[in-house]
């Protein structure tokens, strides 16, 4: 439960898959024999970390001799980067990948992509965009990427290939409209170049990009009433001075709608103390399993400072970890009522591990490692199932179109609040990076 990116599932063609319309970087036997260090660290790094030593019977030494063998014959440094990544998703565990040296260079797509049921569609597209000038729109059904049938559980594939592991120049999207129709769409990328790695001797303008992006991440508020308040939060990341003042916003309120859509979640600490916000007596929230055995995680419970109204929780297919959890507890204890789509099912705990290669021209990566598994105080864990809300509630390709959030206004009318979903649309508007 720390901040995670999506994981690739059997990504069985990764290897293969070159840059759009930009050529392959040829690799040098330096690189080759680079990549080989950083493979070995990658092995030793995950041996000593990861939760499972049996790694769930996978025989971990013979998948890395295996990639080994592959790097000596890779022509390329992206066949290079994929070995790695793929030995580590191989596991199938959401907080265990693989993150390649930093690339400067910024693309930006022009689109987002939203799971919504079992389908993907286009949940905002950028103002001025190619994907805009093109005709992508709010609502178009995402059917495949680049020839790969796309669903609800290849949203991670393609957020991790296109923006983590293989930035490209361009993607081809096949799109059915709400009428039903489909349509090709070739949209090229903005790409403002940068250095092609970051190596930690470089790392300045890779710490100001996140600077300038701080924005994605601020929470965000909406008073309904002098009674509700609405709280959209981004991700589990508030201290214990942070919370208190947020707390104080909604501490004498009758209700709060807590909107943890799109929250990728966060540090475990900062669960602990808003989960403590909304009991009175201590709750578990979960049991971690690790190579030591089990530990359990508890609320820190606030004693006076306890909101006692009513609380709603909304989630969709991008609410995951410790947004799952938060979700899964107010569930388990009948402390709230969790509205939208089914979670993603990214439960997992994992720590994250900076790791650099050589010294003139070294290389700066990382890994996340699971270190333990996630078990509810009803003895189940939400990886790969996610968490069920208590009214599934889902919106129509014709409410994106229209910038209408039919589960918000609902979540509202279980206030006391009349709110248009036309109205809802417009509370919390969509954030791009900076350019």
């Amino acid at each position: 439960m720390i901040k995670i990116r999506p994981r690739l599932f059997a990504v069985v063609a990764l290897l293969s898959i070159a840059a759009v319309n930009t050529p392959a970087q040829k690799a040098r036997k330096f690189d080759i024999e680079q990549w080989r260090d950083v493979l070995r660290i990658v092995k030793g790094e995950l041996k000593s970390s990861y939760y499972d030593p049996t790694f769930h019977g996978m025989n971990i030494d013979a998948r890395f001799e295996l990639a080994d063998e592959k790097m000596k014959n890779a022509e390329s440094l992206d066949q290079l980067v994929g070995i790695v990544a793929q030995v580590l998703l191989d596991l199938n565990d959401s907080h265990t990948y693989f993150l390649p040296p930093y690339n400067l260079t910024r693309v930006d797509y022009g689109w987002q992509i939203r799971p919504v049921g079992a389908d993907c569609y286009v949940g905002a597209v950028r103002p001025g965009s190619d994907a805009e000038g093109k005709g992508l729109q709010l609502g178009d059904k995402v059917l495949s990427i680049d020839g790969r049938p796309l669903d609800r559980t290849k949203v991670w594939l393609a957020d991790y290939l296109y923006n983590t592991l293989r930035p490209q120049s361009s993607m081809a999207l096949v799109v059915e409209k709400p009428d039903k129709s489909q349509q090709r769409i070739v949209i090229k990328a903005k790409i403002d170049e940068g250095s092609p790695i970051v190596t930690y001797h470089n790392r300045l303008e890779w710490d100001l990009e996140a600077e300038e992006n701080d924005h994605l991440t601020r929470h965000r508020f909406q008073e309904l009433s002098e009674d509700v308040l609405v709280w959209k939060m981004p991700q589990f990341d508030l201290g214990e001075g942070s919370l208190a003042r947020t707390f104080d916003r909604f501490r004498k309120r009758k209700a709060l709608i807590l909107d943890l859509r799109g929250n990728y979640g966060g540090s475990v600490r900062s669960l602990e103390l808003l989960t403590g916000y909304f009991f009175e007596s201590k709750v578990k929230l979960a049991d971690r399993r690790g190579r030591k055995g089990f530990d359990s995680v508890f609320a820190r419970n606030q004693k006076v400072n306890v909101f006692k109204g009513q609380l709603i929780v909304l989630i969709d297919g991008e609410s995951k970890s410790a947004a799952e959890v938060f979700a899964r507890v107010m569930q388990l204890e009948k402390r709230g009522t969790v509205i939208g789509d089914r979670s993603a099912g990214f439960v997992m705990q994992s720590i994250w591990r900076p790791l650099h290669v050589g010294v003139k021209e070294g290389l700066a990566f990382a890994i996340s490692a699971t270190d333990a598994d996630i078990i509810m105080s009803d003895g189940k864990s939400l990886e790969h199932v996610g968490v069920t809300p208590d009214e599934l509630l889902l919106p129509t390709a014709q409410d994106m179109r229209l910038n209408h959030d039919p589960v918000l206004a609902y979540a509202a009318s279980l206030v006391g609040i009349k709110l248009d979903p036309k109205k809802a649309g417009e509370l919390f508007p969509v954030e791009w990076k900076s350019r």
